[in-house]
């Protein structure tokens, strides 16, 4: 059935491709970003499509925006995605973080309250403490907030699990691991791979923080878009906490590796705030398996070679 959709922070990375999946699908869509990470360009193509209903640029810390906003149109359900995402920046300034992630996030909760709307909520695998084992991190794995972006995540989690159990609003926590890919940002707000790759390509030295052992899980972004729409259809994840990743972890040292294939390529600088660092990440994805019947399709290889191609045609930094 087609729903109607409100997607928060749809401009940005994986927004994007949150919003093409469910555009595809033929529900009514609404975006809103205030474009602090996000680019009105990520969603040029879909302009055209009918069923996207609008783009608003605005932020999620407006309560009569969002009031009006729910008013009128009555979600079905609400894809939150839009925050702050930068560690570093969430060191320097936490104010922002908290405001963006936390406070934000319960406006959204209290305007979804009135009308009965689902909400799935973007959290991140930053939350865990390492993974101490190669079965990976599941759901019950202990969190750490080694940062307040961390810190926020947490906080807004936990009110969007209380508002399952305090007033039965279908809600869902979602735990993607580092997600790349095509439209992810190359310069220094972006994610590891896409950086390595554009640095490659340029000619420029791939830079590593610390000596490069910490791993970490690599998930396409196009299986993270389909596992985080899925988790807005179904009702067996209410109240849960679900992981998705490839569940299969890599050194930052063998990944650099991998993108450059050359070790001359490869420095390692000190660590800008090493005190953030998660050492292992390894996802155990096996309840997104069990309950959304969800698996991730595209290898890393695979992933690095379309994000290569994507880069080398022009893909903005």
């Amino acid at each position: 059935m087609m729903k109607k959709i409100l997607l928060t922070g749809g401009a940005g990375f994986i927004g994007r491709w949150v919003a093409k999946r469910l555009l595809n699908e033929g529900h009514q869509v609404w975006i809103l970003d205030d474009l602090s990470n996000g680019r009105e360009s990520n969603i040029a193509e879909f302009q055209g499509l009918t069923n996207l209903q609008a783009f608003i640029q605005g932020t999620i810390l407006d309560e009569k925006l969002l009031a009006d906003l729910f008013k009128e149109h009555r979600f079905d359900i609400c894809y939150h995605l839009g925050a702050s995402i930068n560690v570093q920046d969430s060191i320097d300034d936490p104010r922002t973080t908290f405001n963006n992630d936390t406070i934000g996030t319960f406006y959204i909760l209290e305007q979804c309250k009135v009308y009965g709307t689902k909400v799935v909520f973007m959290s991140t695998c930053m939350v865990y403490d390492q993974c101490s084992d190669e079965a990976g991190i599941d759901e019950r794995h202990p969190t750490k907030p080694a940062s307040p972006y961390a810190g926020a995540k947490i906080g807004a989690e936990n009110m969007v699990l209380s508002y399952y159990h305090a007033y039965g609003l279908p809600t869902v926590v979602i735990r993607p691991f580092n997600t790349y890919g095509p439209f992810q940002k190359t310069g220094g707000e972006g994610g590891v791979v896409a950086i390595f790759i554009k640095n490659d390509l340029d000619g420029k030295p791939l830079n590593i923080y610390g000596e490069g052992t910490q791993t970490r899980d690599l998930l396409y972004v196009e299986d993270c878009a389909r596992f985080v729409v899925a988790s807005g259809f179904s009702n067996e994840v209410n109240g849960e906490i679900i992981n998705a990743g490839l569940g299969q972890d890599i050194s930052v040292n063998d990944l650099a590796m991998l993108i450059a294939k050359d070790s001359s390529q490869i420095k390692h600088v000190e660590h800008i705030h090493p005190q953030s660092e998660i050492q292992k990440l390894l996802c155990n994805f096996s309840k997104a398996k069990q309950l959304l019947k969800w698996e991730p399709e595209i290898s890393l290889e695979e992933g690095v070679k379309r994000t290569r191609e994507w880069i080398e045609k022009g893909g903005l930094s």
